[in-house]
C-alpha cells in the first residue's frame, strides 16, 4: 500500500476541487495512482450529484450582469440559505449571468452547454454540487438586448431587478428598480397585467361581494370597483412611489422626462413549494419505529 502524503492529498484536491477527505479515500482506494483517484472522484462526484438531483432547491441567489445596452438576470438555487453565502456557490451565479447576456442562449438547456475555461456551465454546475454536496439548478433567466438603458437593483442576493429605461438621469433608472424590489408589481401598467391573475381577483371579489346581500347591479359594481383597485395597486405605472407617496411613479416619470420601457423582477424560490419538516411527526415516527424493533 503507497503512503498517501499531504502533497498527494493537495495535488488531487488543485485539480478537482473536491473536499480534502473525499481525495484521500481515493488516493487510498486508487494506491496512490494520481490519475485512477481523479477518476474515482470524478465517479463518485457524479454521483454525489445525481443523488442530490431529486432535492428542493427553493434557495438561491439573484444575479445580474450588463454591460451597455445587453444584460441578464438569472436566478440560481440551492437547498439551504448556508449555500447562499459560499463563495464558489456565488460565483456560480455570476458566471451564469455574464453567459447568458454575452451569448444569448434560447433557454436553460442551451445556457448550461455553453462553455466556461474549458467545461460546460453544467459540468461546472455538477462539479459543484458534488463539491459541496448540496444540489444546485439554474432556474431562470432573462435577457435584454436594447438601445435604451438598463439598470439593476439588487436587495441582498434574493431579490433581483432589470429595468430598460430612456431618461438621461440613471439614478431615477435605480430609484424605479429599487421601487419594484419593494412594492412587487406584476406589470408595467394596468393594460399589461396577465388575464388570469385578474380573473382570480374578479372571482374573490364576486365571492366577497355576494356575501354582501346587495341587489345583483350593486354587487357587479362592487365586483368591478374591487378590480379596478387590484390593478392600480399591481401596475407600477399606477403605484404610490415609493419616495414621495404624493405621486404615482407614472407622475415621478413624467417630471423626470423618463419612461420605462420594461422590467423583469426575480424573487428567490417564488412559486417553489418549499419541504415542511414537521418535527413531532418525525419523532414519533422514530419512537413507533422503535417500538416496532
Amino acid at each position: 500500500m503507497a503512503a498517501i502524503t499531504a502533497a498527494m492529498v493537495g495535488e488531487l484536491r488543485a485539480k478537482t476541487d473536491a473536499p480534502m477527505m473525499e481525495c484521500k479515500k481515493a488516493l487510498t482506494e486508487a494506491d496512490g495512482d494520481l490519475a485512477r483517484a481523479e477518476e474515482i472522484l470524478r465517479v463518485k462526484l457524479g454521483s454525489k450529484a445525481s443523488k442530490a438531483a431529486s432535492r428542493i432547491t427553493a434557495e438561491g441567489v439573484v444575479a445580474v450582469a450588463i454591460n451597455g445596452g445587453v444584460g441578464a438576470i438569472v436566478e440560481v438555487n440551492c437547498e439551504t440559505d448556508f449555500v447562499t453565502k459560499n463563495d464558489d456557490f456565488i460565483a456560480l451565479a455570476n458566471t451564469t449571468a455574464k453567459l447568458a447576456a454575452e451569448k444569448n442562449p434560447a433557454d436553460v438547456a442551451a445556457l448550461s452547454a455553453l462553455p466556461v475555461d474549458g467545461k460546460t456551465l453544467e459540468e461546472v454546475r455538477s462539479a459543484l454540487v458534488g463539491k459541496i454536496g448540496e444540489n444546485m439548478s439554474i432556474r431562470r433567466f432573462k435577457r435584454y438586448e436594447t438601445g435604451s438603458k438598463l439598470v439593476a437593483y439588487l436587495h441582498g442576493t434574493r431579490i433581483g431587478v432589470l429595468v430598460e429605461y430612456d431618461g438621461a438621469d440613471e439614478q431615477v433608472g435605480k430609484d424605479v428598480a429599487m421601487h419594484i424590489a419593494a412594492m412587487k408589481p406584476v406589470a408595467l401598467s394596468a393594460n399589461d397585467v396577465p388575464a388570469d391573475l385578474i380573473e382570480k381577483e374578479r372571482s374573490i371579489a364576486a365571492q366577497k361581494a355576494s356575501e354582501s346581500g346587495k341587489p345583483a347591479d350593486i354587487v357587479a359594481k362592487m365586483v368591478e370597483g374591487s378590480v379596478q383597485k387590484y390593478l392600480k395597486e399591481v401596475s407600477l405605472l399606477n403605484q404610490a412611489f415609493v419616495k414621495n407617496d404624493k405621486q404615482t411613479v407614472e407622475q415621478m416619470l413624467k417630471a423626470a422626462n423618463t419612461t420605462i420601457k420594461s422590467f423583469t423582477m426575480f424573487v428567490v424560490g417564488e412559486g417553489i413549494e418549499k419541504k415542511q419538516d414537521d418535527f413531532a411527526a418525525e419523532v414519533a415516527a422514530q419512537v413507533a419505529a422503535a417500538k416496532q424493533a
